[in-house]
């Protein structure tokens, strides 16, 4: 798959740099040239002779390394390879490339590099949270340089949160995507957030009130954004799929976990999607132990939860883009052209749950897209199909909003 293509790794100091021999050996795999720079860092935890094993290059890591006395190592990595991957990048790698400092040979690779270069953090959730290494990282986007966002889950240092390098597969995945060139790259630098799937809102300790969304709709969306080059956040309800590779995943359970995640992150984005079937009402007590049969019926009193669309509406920034999704059982046109209006968004995506084929757990979908000035029609498409042209209509509303 990648014969005939050259790819760099700069392997920093940081513990998951254990992960970088599977993604050395997976690419060799794929007939890739790689050839690894280890910073002095980097080889306190895993050594040169372990890429030099997998990939029949020489593991440089030194400026003054002379394997082959004609090549200047610093120079000609980054400007005859297709792609460059930092990963793991450290807090230190990113601070000396947003401010262009060359002191070592990966970071001369990467000042000198005419080849993308790919940056895939890594660290303690506190120094990655850190506002200054922060800042690095939007300085390093505006410039042109890609990311591969970190996970969220237990790290080497025992602490829980985000800053975990994503599995082989995805940083792999991502490489595959970006030397294929799949796709445009219209949305890079974008950033979105989408929500998916059903919420839960419990009645006792055993049953739960949901709806029959899969997510499928959603998770269409955050991955077409993130092959278009969007940095995507995906607030996700209970739901059977993976999130996409390179996708920012947040799970939820309730309406009410949602929409604290949702509001959290909403001013930092650029456009918001909101496609999940969010629970409209809530049990307004959950008792707790199991509820026990009994004779007769059974009563439950409902509660509201809150609207996080219209919330999203009341809090929307002039330059910020809003989409939400309508699926409704009758009058769908008019009651999605009032719900546009009442929710303050830019755009609604309107289906029918009546129409074969484009209710919930399909692989197609039946869309209307629409904004203040027009109604499109999408007719029935993949899942797929129908995400690509949401996001060319709301890329083009945000467009609109910058001028």
């Amino acid at each position: 798959m990648l014969s005939g293509k050259k790819v760099v790794l700069g392997v920093t100091g940081s513990i998951a740099a254990y992960k970088m021999a599977n993604v050395a050996s997976m690419l060799v795999k794929q007939h890739c040239d790689v050839h690894v720079v280890l910073t002095r860092n980097g080889a306190e935890f895993i050594t040169p002779v372990t890429f030099e094993t997998l990939t029949k290059n020489p593991c440089l890591t030194d400026t003054f390394d002379r394997h082959d006395p004609s090549e200047i190592h610093h120079l000609t990595l980054g400007q005859t390879a297709d792609l460059m991957l930092v990963a793991p990048a450290s807090a230190d790698i990113l601070g000396k490339a947003a401010g262009g400092i060359a002191d070592d040979l990966l970071t001369s690779a990467i000042v000198a590099a005419t080849c993308p270069v790919l940056f895939a953090p890594a660290m303690n959730t506190h120094m990655y949270l850190n506002p200054i290494v922060q800042d690095n990282i939007r300085r390093l986007k505006a410039f042109g340089y890609a990311f591969i966002e970190p996970a969220t889950g237990h790290l080497a240092c025992n602490a829980e949160g985000v800053g975990k390098l994503p599995g082989e597969a995805v940083l792999v995945e991502t490489i595959i995507n970006m030397l294929r060139g799949e796709g445009k790259k219209d949305l890079l630098g974008r950033r979105i957030l989408v929500t998916a799937g059903p919420t839960r809102e419990s009645m006792d300790p055993v049953r739960f009130i949901t709806n029959h969304s899969t997510g499928r709709m959603g998770y269409a969306i955050a991955a077409q954004a993130k092959k278009r080059g969007a940095e995507v956040i995906l607030v996700t309800g209970p739901v059977n799929l993976e999130i996409p590779a390179g996708v920012e995943g947040v799970p939820v359970t309730t309406a009410e976990e949602m929409y604290q995640a949702v509001m959290d992150r909403a001013a930092d984005q650029d456009m918001i999607i909101k496609a999940a079937a969010v629970a409209d009402y809530r049990p307004k007590q959950v008792n707790a132990q199991k509820t026990k049969k009994q004779e007769g019926s059974l009563v439950i009193e409902f509660e509201r939860t809150r609207d996080i669309l219209a919330e999203l509406g009341k809090a929307k920034r002039e330059d910020q883009c809003i989409c939400g999704f309508s699926m409704e059982t009758e009058q769908v046109l008019e009651n999605s052209q009032k719900k546009l209006e009442k929710k303050n968004a830019d755009m609604i995506a309107a289906n029918s749950l009546r129409e074969s084929g484009a209710g919930f757990g399909t692989a197609t979908n039946h869309l209307v897209l629409i904004t203040r000035d027009r109604k499109e029609d999408l007719g029935m498409r993949t899942k797929e199909e129908c995400a690509d042209v949401l996001l060319d209509r709301l890329h083009e509303l945000w467009q609109k909003k910058q001028k």
